[in-house]
């Protein structure tokens, strides 16, 4: 059952994400307001395009939620492999997305601090670390620079 509704959906969400897609959309939404004065904009003309909508929007709420469970489940694989295979990376950080709401808090605050740690110029907006940076740049080119000439 499953193989069968991600090969629809996957279908279908190729097929309705298209531009051809949104043209027919745009196709039946301009017939029906031609229609209108034909049934004199009556509470059926008007009940057509409304049930037609919701019954196509509540579709495709589930298309578009399956396929982007699939795509998240893929990226998070794909990053998962790409942190088992860095050496000296933190494979606790394998399946983030199965943490608690406060245990990822804790976890964006921790690396937060550690980054204030590293680039404390970067979170402070420190313009004297600016500055040495820019001067050892300018010191490290006129080494080179001596280097090459002498």
């Amino acid at each position: 059952m499953n193989d069968i509704f991600h090969t629809f959906a996957e279908t279908a969400s190729h097929l309705l994400g298209s531009a051809w897609a949104f043209v027919a959309a745009l196709m039946i939404i301009v017939f029906w307001a031609v229609t209108g004065p034909i049934f004199g904009f009556s509470d059926t003309w008007q009940l057509v395009i409304n049930t037609g909508t919701t019954i196509i929007t509540f579709l495709m709420v589930f298309l578009i939620q399956n396929t982007q469970n699939r795509d998240a489940k893929a990226i998070h694989l794909k990053l998962d492999e790409l942190i088992r295979a860095v050496k000296g990376a933190r494979t606790g950080l394998v399946d983030l997305e199965k943490m608690s709401e406060d245990e990822l808090d804790s976890l964006e605050k921790e690396f937060h601090r550690l980054h204030e740690r590293l680039h404390p110029e970067a979170v402070h907006g420190n313009s004297k670390a600016e500055d040495k940076s820019t001067t050892g740049k300018k010191q490290r080119a006129r080494t080179r620079a001596e280097r090459q000439t002498g």
